[in-house]
């Protein structure tokens, strides 16, 4: 439970001391369910800080190729970062669940400084060994921080509004994306991706100030209970007198292990394997099968992102409206397999044109919106039903089975596009070798015997009669030119099959990986069923109902009508 305040609070309230500002600084417990406009605010604070985290996390794949030139990365190790940071952040969402007694609100604010502080550091690694350490830290940060904020969303929420809270929330990570490629696809020509880097750190320092001294959090009594609508705010107050904070902590995990929880978590997890391949290697893809640019990829994933974005909130609000998750999770679910299919078949297609893809990625970002807001608030009502106490812990066992299937995924890419690793590390090599050497290779190409022969022999060893043999057939013009291009014929002989052939390759390959996407979405779908929540708008307004009759009653018992 959270260091309350309640007392001090009340304190204050009642002509006491007002507290100093340490302790404000600390013990951020609202001892009464705030009004709508300060609600409003708190979750407004806690989005913008989702957004701000996830912008520090994104911003390093954004310039992937350059880090990777920067620190001669190899593939492998840029995939390394990305197992272990996933892994280390996995086991912090866990740690997220238990360590609420700091504070949901403190994990925030205060993880909010470290990440900021951490992406400042990152630029001035003076190796890939500590920039590894440093990715770890902050992902260890990001995987405490993705339990605190959607608990946060789901307390000052009630359940008739919260498909629409959580519609803002999901937006965090998505609008953190398109944070990410707006600036970077406006900024790279002139900024490095040290510059990317310290952008993303100066703008958490200052939402960091904002939410240090605006967030706050309900009290462990009042978090602890189901509320349906704001009209339940008397009742859940005045129940919350008489609730021990403590004896609702017992047996949290053991109520989490459910099929309905887990198994939930999971199909979202694997949902969003599209998602994070999105956020991951469309850079490389782009790069390796269409040839974009960073700049160019970071501008199509816009369109992604934006829609996304914009779903989000729109599904949000039309699932609470309805009163239902299910139907929408289905047909964005769909939607999403129908997309992603047509998607997986373009990879072989390296004809096709930019606007294809950004039709194609509105649609993936609209059916993507349609199932993840609702799925969210259908998951915190999930957790709800077994023990409203044990919201954070729910949310702990999600992230943690997030990040898993996060890190599976990372190492297993390159094992499926096995192309990408010298196409990473040697493709831009191997083109820009091609493209200079381009007048050597062509003589090269018209008199094969004769450099075949010269090339048994280092260079100017060769013996006089043949050096004469080849100065008549090729003349001492074209033979100056072969020699001024040695470098890069190196740089082809060594690399330049190996790259071709993954070229070649490599459209197949990311087709079997967009399928294994495909599957996980496939996957999503039977799960939906198992969740709680009615189907019918008509018998959602019949609970509602029936709900607000049951509050009457109580608090007609209570003498609080």
């Amino acid at each position: 439970m959270s260091v309350s305040s309640s007392s001090t609070d009340a304190g204050a309230a009642a002509g006491g001391p007002a507290p100093g500002l340490a302790a404000r600084l600390w013990r951020r417990d609202l001892p009464h369910y705030p009004e709508t406009g300060r609600r409003y605010g708190y979750l407004a604070i806690v989005v913008v800080t989702t957004i701000v985290l996830y912008y520090l996390l994104y911003i390093q794949y954004a310039v992937a190729t350059s880090i990777m030139t920067h620190y001669s990365m190899s593939f492998a190790y840029f995939i390394l970062l990305s197992v272990i940071g996933n892994v280390i952040g996995a086991f912090a969402s866990l740690l997220a669940g238990l360590a609420d007694r700091w504070g949901r609100a403190n994990l925030v604010v205060y993880g909010l400084l470290i990440a900021g502080l951490l992406v400042l550091a990152l630029p001035h690694s003076p190796g890939k060994h500590v920039f590894l350490v440093l990715f770890a830290a902050l992902s260890f940060i990001e995987g405490i921080v993705l339990v605190a904020t959607p608990a946060l969303i789901r307390d000052f929420s009630p359940q008739l509004g919260r498909a629409t809270a959580m519609g803002f929330w999901t937006m965090g990570p998505v609008l953190g994306s398109l944070v990410v490629t707006t600036v970077t696809s406006a900024t790279l020509d002139t900024s490095g991706w040290q510059d990317e880097l310290r952008y993303s750190g100066y703008t958490a320092l200052v939402v960091f100030v904002i939410a240090l001294f605006g967030l706050r959090e309900l009290s462990p009594a009042l978090r602890d209970q189901i509320m349906v609508s704001m009209r339940d705010r008397a009742l859940i107050e005045a129940r919350a007198k008489g609730i021990d904070p403590a004896a609702q902590a017992s047996g949290h995990w053991r109520q989490r292990m459910r099929l309905d929880v887990v198994g939930s978590a999971f199909a979202i997890s694997v949902y969003l394997l599209l998602y994070y391949a999105a956020v991951g290697n469309f850079v490389i893809y782009f790069s390796a099968t269409f040839g974009y640019s960073e700049q160019r990829t970071n501008g199509l994933a816009n369109w992604y992102w934006a829609a996304n974005a914009i779903a989000l909130v729109v599904a949000g609000l039309l699932s609470d409206r309805l009163g239902v998750r299910k139907p929408l999770m289905l047909v964005g679910g769909i939607g999403s397999v129908a997309a992603t299919a047509y998607f997986a078949q373009l990879a072989v297609h390296p004809d096709t044109g930019y606007y294809t893809f950004a039709w194609l990625f509105i649609a993936i970002g609209v059916f993507g919106g349609l199932a993840y807001a609702p799925w969210m608030a259908g998951f915190t009502e999930t957790v709800e039903k077994h023990n409203p106490a044990a919201t954070a812990t729910g949310l702990a066992v999600w992230g943690w089975i997030l990040r898993l299937v996060v890190a599976g995924s990372a190492a297993f890419v390159p094992l499926v596009v096995t192309s990408v690793t010298p196409l990473v590390e040697h493709g831009h090599e191997v083109q820009v070798a091609s493209k200079e050497a381009a007048p050597a290779l062509a003589i090269v190409n018209q008199h094969p015997q004769i450099f075949a022969e010269l090339g048994k022999y280092p260079p100017g060893q060769a013996p006089q009669e043949l050096q004469a043999r080849a100065a008549k057939e090729v003349g001492l013009p074209g033979l100056a030119t072969v020699q001024k291009a040695q470098p890069q014929l190196a740089v082809l002989k060594e690399h330049g099959a190996e790259v071709q052939k993954a070229s070649e390759e490599g459209p197949g390959q990311w087709r079997t990986w967009w399928y294994v996407c495909l599957g996980g979405q496939i996957v999503f779908l039977p799960f939906i069923f198992i969740m709680t929540g009615r189907w019918s708008p008509k018998r959602a307004r019949e609970d509602a109902e029936a709900h607000q009759r049951a509050i009457e009653k109580e608090l007609a018992a209570l003498g609080k009508d």
